[in-house]
């Protein structure tokens, strides 16, 4: 198993691990996708997507919507966290950082609590 799916496997561990009311979507050696039973705004029915974790060929991806739709809860993003950033909801690693990972998991958790309560 290549360091990449290592990671990939651990993120997806914590994601789960933080979130287990949100629904799978997706999931492969590509990575997994989760929504919520929150009703996406831009798309009346269908569930709002929270996030996911996905395999790229550089590094891999955690997605987390909730810090793009909650501006309180991305304000927690630490300056190491935040250095992991692509757009606004999207945080790249090529190395495991146990300390990032940490803080990943504890927004994970608040974002779920934040989508299961709207």
């Amino acid at each position: 198993m290549s360091d990449f799916a290592t990671l990939r496997d651990d993120l997806i561990l914590r994601l789960r691990r933080a979130a287990p009311a949100m629904r799978t979507v997706t999931e492969g050696e590509g990575g997994v996708s989760l929504t919520s039973d929150w009703c996406s705004p831009l798309k009346p029915g269908q569930p709002m997507w929270f996030g996911g974790v996905r395999l790229g060929k550089a590094y891999v991806s955690y997605h987390l919507m909730p810090v793009y739709t909650h501006p309180a809860l991305a304000a927690k993003i630490s300056p190491a966290l935040k250095k992991r950033m692509q757009g606004k909801s999207c945080f790249n690693f090529k190395v495991a950082d146990a300390a990032l990972f940490d803080e990943l998991e504890a927004l994970t958790r608040e974002g779920a609590a934040l989508y299961s309560n709207v």
